[in-house]
């Protein structure tokens, strides 16, 4: 299909255009109609293959190095250096008109201030003021050719996220900056290398080689194929098999793109296959890395779901989406320099933050994602949705554009996960990870500096306003996906058109859109969407238009800088109808090129843009009859409305630009990570010491909580019964005459006495301490059997209460205690009736009786305040008595919830030596306890017990061979 400009649309007639881009330029050309500026690709939006959203791509034989900054449209000349002062900028005005124009681009190349320095800002920190940025694709195109230089260009639809990597590489930035990223799919240069130097064969030979050739029959079946003798067979394609990059060739992009390019971009090289002799690295099927994070992630995020299948293909993707993460994982580690902060990007590197914690426990990561999230609902029908929020819930703070899909984020962590939430972040692991909202800006000053400091552009305005003169233009940019909303936004029209006739023949809609960019809609192979745009314009037209009047301009196709800019400026309304959006830069570079003009935006409530722009008229694109209203109202709004509308809109857009975005997360990063002082983080248990001590012990005291250390938390606390390891761990350690192993658990003795009563040399202690069960006894002792139990019936009644009116709650009654559970229930509802429970109880029973009420995991439970596990570890030590030589050499408690910390507390306050005593806790370093120190989940403590057993697994040789040492 030809491509369409705006010059060329038929109606009306005008005489032939002059050729703005072949008149010979003067001695001393304008610094905007430079080349090396026209050139330059603006960022409208993010295009995840490189391909710019809004403009074509360059042709072949253009320039190879982008020598610009990103942050800068005005490409300063060759061995040039960019002035740094006002002074030096001025310096060189011709006149007074050109004295201003140049004062007036200080404050956007430089800014007035700079953020300080990190590490001596935060000393705590041990910062090394080091930041790597960790993106899908680096901001470059390229090209290979076997044993030449490679071909960098810039990647078309450098998006903001680019501009704020150029931002943070900059001399204004306090960070040393390193950018990683995929490169993309690499693509052959247009120079074929050239065959195999042999003499040439002339077509005779051919012809008779060829024919003897096919003279020859396979079978009886076969017969011999006519042949051009005339014709040279074509030579095989040299990357036929794939793209062949030798190690030399892989080092020489590295330096080039040390050497070329503004930032330090260390590439990823995702590769089909590696020769490990050679050191070769073949690519076959590039897009394979793309595949799950477009054709699953990216649709699921957008409330799309797919048609069921059998999950192979899903399967394969998914193998490699964990492989492309491990790879930017060991990649990263390779530069990575303790101290660095590590800032990941969107939603193809959603495992990566889970992957570097586990290798490096104390880094420092931050996340953030440019689409939208969606509800646990949605993401619910995603097969892999418990790797992907465990493997983002890696970083230490999290970001999105908007609070809905932070709040859709939390909410997921809780439903799916278990995990508690709030508003400020997710409790997982023991650790707290930040969660907040940061809504992505512009280069504001860049735009409006090329948007109003191009003639060509003032020359487009021009030509367009002739085009559609005495109309009023509604202007609408789109990539052609179903999430952009084209229909809808055609559909409205319509309406708007029916509604409103006094509007026909003065109102046009130019609607733009390019081909999409995500895998996913390119799969559509029916072309629906396309199909269906093109079925509306057409319907639109027909019915509303004719020879004299068109009321919808349909350009499927890329735009010219110079269009794109010249379209923003001279609409009066801008169209934005996103059915799910994330950040949709198209309606801050309107507000900014609408500065002069002051017209509305039309802003779906459903693009992430939406809650910045709060001035914006924000509509439902699944309300027809509310987009034609919001029409009308922007085509009548007063010019006093207006302007005051957009002013609001400029300021919000020229003050929250990408630069302040990028540095707003950093500063809040920082203080999250500072909020935890690192001084008080519990260490990881020395089990070297463990062992040593207790090999030198004759005496051994053993304490161990249930839930959450022996085995892990679950739904059903009938279904936590403990697995053959641990039951033998268990036995094996009790067997020794050494040891006094107890349980001390919240559960009741029924419980204890199915799954554990059986071990003889066992000690139990069932509902936190009230009952107890010597070793080699099956006589429980009640510590609580005088004891006033009046109390139970006002809280059974206040529990029966919330139990009626909270679905999947239940019960459970103790001999002691009693215990409203509410894990099978809806997680926020349960969480907030348990609070009103709670306070309830408070108020009431608490008051008239000695009990305590305590939050347990997902679980409220009642009881005497006298109870609990401190009283029994502190009886256990003190039965060996206090004389020289009786107390215990050893003493190991393990536990993982808050009712464990009176364990903690209570050998704190005992007088045995410190050096003896372990007290650890199940849970992330982070976790705030009185405990010494800490294991990560409960599969750790059953190998530290087996360790003392003498069954070491591979991973504890080490401590065995350091305890032998000692």
């Amino acid at each position: 299909m030809q491509k369409q400009s705006f010059e060329s649309v038929p109606i009306p007639p005008r005489s032939p255009p002059t050729d703005y881009f072949n008149i010979n330029p003067p001695d001393e050309i304008h610094p905007a109609l430079r080349p090396s500026v026209t050139t330059v690709p603006v960022t409208p939006g993010v295009d995840s293959t490189g391909e710019s959203s809004y403009m074509a791509s360059p042709e072949p034989g253009s320039a190879q190095h982008p020598q610009w900054n990103p942050s800068s449209y005005f490409a300063p000349p060759e061995n040039a250096k960019s002035p740094d002062s006002p002074t030096k900028y001025a310096s060189n005005a011709r006149n007074p008109a050109d004295l201003l124009r140049r004062l007036s681009l200080v404050e956007s190349d430089r800014p007035v201030t700079s953020d300080p320095d990190p590490k001596t800002a935060y000393p705590n920190l041990k910062l090394s003021g080091g930041l790597i940025s960790v993106a899908f694709c680096i901001p470059h195109a390229l090209e290979f050719q076997t044993g030449r230089e490679w071909e960098i260009k810039s990647r078309r639809g450098t998006s903001a996220l680019f501009d704020s990597f150029s931002h943070l590489s900059s001399p204004e930035s306090p960070w040393n900056h390193t950018l990683v990223g995929w490169t993309g799919e690499i693509k052959p240069g247009d120079h074929l290398p050239s065959p195999p130097a042999s003499p040439p064969h002339s077509i005779s030979t051919v012809k008779e080689s060829l024919n003897k050739l096919v003279s020859i029959p396979l079978n009886k079946a076969s017969a011999p194929i006519p042949l051009d003798g005339s014709t040279r067979p074509a030579l095989p394609h040299p990357h036929a098999e794939g793209l062949r990059i030798t190690k030399s060739d892989r080092e020489r992009l590295e330096k080039q793109l040390a050497r070329d390019c503004d930032s330090k971009t260390v590439p990823v090289w995702l590769v089909d296959d590696f020769e490990e002799e050679t050191g070769d690295a073949l690519l076959k099927n590039q897009a394979r890395w793309r595949r799950y994070g477009e054709h699953n992630l990216y649709t699921l995020f957008h409330y799309k779901q797919h048609e069921p299948t059998d999950g192979r293909a899903e399967r394969k993707w998914w193998a490699d989406y964990c492989r492309m993460n491990q790879l930017f994982a060991d990649r990263i580690l390779e530069i990575y320099t303790p101290g660095d902060i590590i800032w990941i990007h969107d939603y193809h590197l959603l495992l990566l933050p889970n992957l570097l914690r586990q290798r490096l426990p104390n880094i420092y990561i931050g996340f953030f994602l440019h689409i939208p999230f969606p509800s646990s609902e949605f993401l619910r029908c995603l097969s892999a949705r418990k790797e992907i929020l465990t493997g983002v819930l890696g970083a230490n703070m999290i970001g999105f554009q908007s609070y809905s899909y932070s709040r859709h984020f939390s909410s997921c962590c809780t439903r799916i996960l278990g995990f508690d939430s709030s508003s400020a972040g997710v409790d997982a692991y023991g650790a707290h990870v930040a969660v907040d909202v940061f809504p992505i800006g512009i280069d504001a000053a860049a735009i409006s500096r090329i948007a109003y400091g191009d003639e060509g552009i003032e020359a487009k305005i021009a030509r367009i306003r002739q085009q559609y003169t005495g109309q009023k233009i509604i202007v609408g940019r789109d990539r052609l996906d179903t999430v952009r909303g084209v229909a809808q936004k055609l559909e409205a029209f319509e309406m708007f058109l029916e509604r409103y006739p006094q509007w026909r023949e003065k109102v046009v809609l130019i609607q733009v859109t390019s081909p999409t960019s995500v895998e996913e809609e390119e799969e559509d192979s029916g072309h629906k969407i396309s199909n269906k745009v093109s079925d509306l314009v057409s319907k639109i037209n027909g019915q509303y238009g004719g020879l004299e009047y068109t009321p919808v301009f349909h350009f499927p196709q890329y735009l010219s800088r110079d269009e794109y800019f010249a379209l923003l400026r001279v609409a009066d309304v801008g169209l934005i109808t996103s059915v799910r959006d994330g950040m949709n830069t198209t309606s801050l570079e309107y507000v900014v090129c609408q500065k002069d003009n002051h017209g509305p935006l039309i802003l779906s409530e459903f693009s992430g843009t939406a809650g910045s722009l709060s001035n914006a008229i924000h509509i439902n694109p699944w309300d027809l009859g509310g987009v034609a209203r919001a029409i009308n109202d922007a085509l009548t709004m007063t010019p006093e409305a207006k302007a005051s509308q957009h002013a609001k809109l400029y300021q919000h857009v020229t003050t929250n630009t990408v630069q302040v975005w990028s540095s707003n997360y950093l500063k809040r990063l920082i203080t999250n990570l500072t909020s935890f002082d690192q001084s008080i983080a519990t260490p990881a248990l020395d089990k070297a010491k463990l062992l040593t001590r207790y090999r030198h012990a004759k005496k051994r005291l053993f304490m161990f909580d249930y839930d959450g250390t022996l085995t892990p938390i679950v739904k059903d606390p009938q279904a936590a019964i403990p697995s053959d390891r641990v039951i033998r761990t268990i036995k094996t350690l009790a067997s020794d005459p050494r040891n006094a192993v107890w349980i001390i658990s919240g559960r009741d003795q029924g419980f204890l006495d199915e799954w554990m009563g059986h071990i003889s040399e066992l000690g139990l202690s069932a509902e936190h301490g009230s009952f107890i069960r010597q070793p080699k006894s099956e006589d429980w002792e009640n510590l609580t059997e005088k004891t006033d139990m009046s109390w139970q019936k006002d809280v059974m009644e206040i529990f029966q209460h919330y139990t009626e009116r909270t679905q999947g709650s239940f019960i459970e009654r103790k001999r002691i205690a009693l215990t409203w559970h509410f894990r099978r229930a809806d997680p926020e509802y349960g969480a907030f009736q348990a609070k009103e429970c709670k306070k309830h109880l408070e108020n009431t029973v608490a008051k008239k009786w000695d009990v305590e009420v305590m939050n347990g995991k997902a679980n409220l439970e009642v009881r005497p305040t006298f109870v609990n596990k401190g009283v029994i570890a502190t009886r256990l030590v003190n039965e060996y008595g206090h004389d020289v030589g009786q107390p215990p050499e050893f003493v190991l408690c393990l536990g993982d919830d808050f009712t464990d910390e009176d364990m903690f507390r209570a050998l704190r306050a005992s007088t045995l030596p410190l050096s003896n005593v372990f007290s650890v806790t199940v849970g992330a370093s982070s976790k705030q306890t009185l405990a010494s120190w800490h294991l990560l989940e409960p599969a750790d403590v059953i190998s530290s017990i087996a360790l003392l057993n003498g069954s070491a697994n591979a991973d504890d040789l080490g401590m065995v061979a350091a305890a032998d040492d000692r």
